[in-house]
């Protein structure tokens, strides 16, 4: 072939020459995405996925988690947990949990953080330190510390109150019309960090230009808190709300290692009621434990949708402002 003759060729068009390397540098970019999330989509379908899937058909049968056989029995497992008080006095107390714990937090966190928000608070900084370390505490050990803390003959706490003559010793975990306030209080101090961080960060969505025009018009602190403000936290309050309604139904940790549902089931929650059935019974009873928790898991089901829909309508709320 002669020169003249190649020179006739066409050449390729540029883009399409610097298609092709393109297109493997990206193919192989995907293939090392996937490298990295294949450990992790694997032990989240193993541990997560699976067992969740595993434990619809393990409701369907009765099983002691020691026999190979496993016998089908329907719903009736579903109708002994319907038909168990004990299952709805766990459900209730964890009602009950939910709807002290939830606004004590929400509210008593908003009031620290507009108090830690301000510049003319001393040493903020230290403070939201302090508050927030409990929450990196692993919750089994601040469980077990607790005990020590309340215990009636040489706790701390009592101790505290025989000094100044308020009482001789109160059993606060091992009395039943105490046992789980004690659990409530702890528990709000355990995370009273993570909801005191997302109020800080609702804060820094204030504009300051509409606070200073308010200041310049003669507006004091109380007013621009009323009228500007909270108004304008509204949104976050909905989204905090929800978050916080969600992870107070996961008090297992906390309640086990400090009261185990007791005395006399005055604590038990759901987690410990499935908990007490699967694992610590003499014969466990893994289907009725796992009906149990398809029913709960239905439950944070309902609270998870609420919480979408009340992120949906704190956007609109936003939007409108």
């Amino acid at each position: 072939m002669s020169i003249a003759s190649l020179s006739r060729q066409k050449a390729p068009p540029p883009g399409k020459a610097e298609a092709a390397p393109r297109d493997r540098g990206r193919s192989r970019v995907t293939l090392w995405i996937w490298g990295f999330l294949t450990p992790t989509i694997v032990l989240y379908g193993l541990y997560t996925v699976y067992p969740v899937v595993a434990s619809y058909w393990y409701s369907l049968v009765e099983w002691n988690g020691f026999e190979g056989e496993k016998k089908f029995v329907g719903l009736r497992n579903y109708q002994e947990v319907f038909a168990d008080p004990l299952f709805w006095n766990s459900f209730k107390i964890t009602m009950l949990f939910m709807l002290v714990v939830v606004p004590l937090k929400v509210f008593l966190t908003l009031f620290a953080a507009i108090m830690l928000n301000s510049p003319k608070m001393p040493m903020r900084t230290l403070f939201r330190t302090a508050l927030f370390l409990p929450v990196v505490t692993t919750t089994a050990i601040v469980g077990v510390v607790m005990q020590f803390i309340f215990d009636p003959s040489s706790g701390p706490v009592n101790e505290l109150l025989r000094k100044f003559g308020l009482s001789e010793g109160v059993n606060f975990l091992g009395g039943s019309s105490t046992s789980l306030w004690t659990v409530c209080l702890v528990y709000i101090w355990k995370w009273f960090g993570i909801t005191l961080i997302y109020w800080l960060a609702a804060l820094q969505t204030v504009p300051d230009d509409v606070l200073e025009a308010a200041r310049i018009d003669g507006c004091g602190p109380r007013q621009l808190l009323r009228h500007i403000t909270l108004p304008l936290l509204k949104p976050f309050l909905i989204i905090i709300t929800l978050l916080s309604l969600e992870s107070a139904l996961k008090v297992f940790d906390l309640m086990q290692t400090m009261t185990g549902g007791g005395p006399y089931y005055s604590s038990e929650v759901v987690e410990i009621y499935i908990y007490r059935w699967a694992f610590a019974a003499t014969v466990p009873q893994l289907g009725f434990a796992s009906a149990a928790a398809v029913i709960f898991g239905l439950f944070v089901c309902v609270v998870g949708a609420l919480q979408l829909l009340g992120v949906r309508a704190a956007q609109k709320a936003r939007g409108a402002q």
